[in-house]
């Protein structure tokens, strides 16, 4: 009911409810509403609340796979509630379970080269390899590549729109949100029924890398919401990679000018995993990699891969002459092996074995 109130955004919102319960603050008096700071249409509003519009999301919500999340619940993520501005209400379709994952989000330029979607693509394929979620904002060009990467691996993957989830813009990825949403989650913080307005993708993007652990940008130019995206990342303190290019490709500029900021220049998914994967021995791991590491602990490959990592420090170029494992393949078994406890990094990029 109060997300549906005009005039209020999330602060306002999450102000309200420090005050009061949404049962007691619909029935508090008009002067001791003002009293709040409220503006006087937003204590009309509360007065007069839109019953048309919140049967509406009902009805949406007694749906299969749907749900909202409040920001007072034990399940809304911990990462959002660190931003400045969080979303006080995530609408989520599919499984919400995965918003509690370790999260890589993908974003770059809609009208992207062919070089870019397939980088996008095969980074996301290769990060769903190694037991991250791929996060994204359901885009034409590089988000829809990055989530079309993480389902081929058979991985999860997360799309935040800008829109109300009853609707898909663009109209185009109505296919391509259906398979999310049946193995991955679809989110937003706005409301059934709420059409693509402009100013909804910046707050869609903070919520973007709001969620993640770490932001690849793939291609992006100087001025591009992918930017703002990076810069909001920055401001939540999460690890910013960048994909570099060639100076006479406009595309290119804006990554570019983010590793001169301070971005990590990416080549090989292992640039990311190395940054990343000594902060997730905590945090849960995703459904598939639990159930592997019940029925078969090890592949063939990560038993290969471990036989020839030794219990001082071992390169990775040594396991590449060692294995004749290509680095992508050995960087995701790498990754899986330290998850599990059987080997720790060392301080020059190498591991040593544990068990």
């Amino acid at each position: 009911m109060l997300l549906r109130t005009p005039g209020v955004g999330s602060r306002t919102f999450l102000k309200c409810l420090a005050h009061y319960t949404p049962e007691v603050l619909f029935s508090t008096p008009r002067e001791t509403l003002l009293q709040l700071g409220l503006k006087n249409k937003i204590v009309d509003a509360l007065k007069n609340p839109q019953w048309d519009l919140i049967k509406a999301d009902l009805v949406w919500l007694a749906q299969e796979n749907n749900h909202a999340i409040l920001y007072s619940d034990a399940n809304y993520p911990q990462q959002l509630k660190e931003i400045a501005d969080p979303p006080p209400i995530l609408f989520a379709r599919g499984d919400i379970d995965l918003i509690h994952f370790p999260q890589i989000a993908i974003v770059g330029s809609r009208n992207p080269s062919q070089s870019g979607l397939q980088i996008a693509y095969e980074f996301a394929e290769s990060l769903a390899n190694s037991g991250f979620t791929i996060t994204s904002g359901l885009a034409l060009g590089i988000d829809a590549a990055s989530h079309k990467g993480a389902l081929s691996a058979q991985g999860a993957t997360i799309a935040v729109t800008g829109t109300g989830l009853d609707r898909v813009y663009p109209a185009a990825h109505k296919s391509l949100a259906t398979d999310i949403a049946a193995t991955g989650v679809i989110l937003s913080e706005f409301p059934p029924g709420t059409l693509a307005k402009a100013n909804h993708f910046p707050r869609r993007n903070r919520i973007i890398s709001g969620l993640c652990m770490g932001l690849l940008v793939v291609e992006a130019a100087q001025k591009s919401g992918s930017l703002i995206t990076a810069r909001m990342a920055l401001e939540q303190n999460r690890e910013v990679f960048a994909i570099p290019g060639s100076i006479y490709n406009p595309l290119a500029r804006g990554c570019n000018a983010l590793i001169r900021q301070g971005a990590k220049l990416v080549e090989t998914t292992q640039d990311i995993l190395e940054e990343l994967a000594p902060h997730i021995n905590d945090r849960p791991l995703p459904q598939q990699m639990e159930k592997a590491a019940e029925t078969n602990p090890l592949s063939t490959e990560q038993q290969k891969l471990l036989n020839h990592i030794e219990f001082s420090p071992t390169l990775i170029d040594q396991l590449v002459l060692t294995t004749q494992l290509s680095v992508d393949n050995i960087s995701s078994h790498l990754l899986i092996l330290e998850l599990q406890g059987y080997i720790s990094p060392t301080h020059g990029g190498g591991y040593q074995r544990n068990k």
